[in-house]
């Protein structure tokens, strides 16, 4: 997948790689992914997006933002938007694929190899322009879950597509190993392209009662639109 000495960029859509480990059941340890990565070639940027609600007292996201901030890897958040949908459910939108395509396309010609976590479809024609600028793309998410978590025409546009699957052992939390706070347990986003299913939600709203592990979060709906 990778060549030696290779200049490589890990492009990671946080709700979307979350929603992805869960579906199979697993967690992503962060610290054990870069150190992966790292020995693969010359790792010059890990970059990390996910949407935040900024007006609140506690976000179960921010203790893996902050560890993530001081451990490696390039955090890029932006506040969500809430509104009430037609049925008068409270939703959140936040949507972070223009800051990750932006990015891309900046750093192409600094890099050989960009690896984008993320099963989101519309990512495909950022991965066909950062090809025609030389630069190889590796797609990660999975095939194994029903439905399957990636896009049929972002699976057919990279380069190497990995299941995540493959990558468990060597990414996965260790659960006799303390490691970086886990992801939020409630997110209900899906993979932009993908069958509307259930899934945890990313951000939650309310105070938790107890900031020192990873709290449990309310049942408020996620939307990229």
């Amino acid at each position: 997948m990778t060549v030696p000495g290779e200049k490589i960029a890990l492009f990671i859509d946080g709700a979307n790689l979350y929603a992805t480990a869960k579906s199979l059941g697993f967690d992503i340890d962060y610290k054990r992914l870069l150190r992966e990565f790292q020995s693969r070639g010359y790792l010059l940027r890990a970059f990390y997006y996910t949407a935040v609600i900024e007006d609140q007292e506690y976000s179960s996201i921010r203790p893996l933002i902050d560890w993530l901030d001081y451990n490696g890897y390039t955090v890029v958040t932006k506040a969500t938007k809430e509104f009430v949908d037609q049925t008068g459910r409270r939703k959140v939108k936040g949507n972070m694929d223009i800051e990750l395509a932006v990015h891309a396309m900046e750093l192409a010609s600094n890099i050989d190899h960009m690896v984008l976590f993320s099963g989101d479809g519309d990512f495909r024609s950022l991965v066909e322009a950062v090809q025609k600028k030389g630069v190889r793309v590796t797609v990660v998410s999975t095939i194994s879950s029903q439905p399957p978590m990636i896009a049929d025409e972002l699976r057919r546009q990279c380069d190497v597509f990995i299941d995540i699957v493959e990558l468990q052992s060597k990414i996965g939390r260790d659960m006799n190993e303390r490691g970086p706070p886990r992801e939020p347990r409630n997110d209900t986003r899906e993979p932009r392209g993908e069958p509307r299913q259930s899934m945890p939600q990313f951000v939650q709203r309310g105070p938790s009662t107890s900031p020192s592990r990873t709290p449990a979060g309310a049942d408020d709906g996620f939307d990229e639109e």
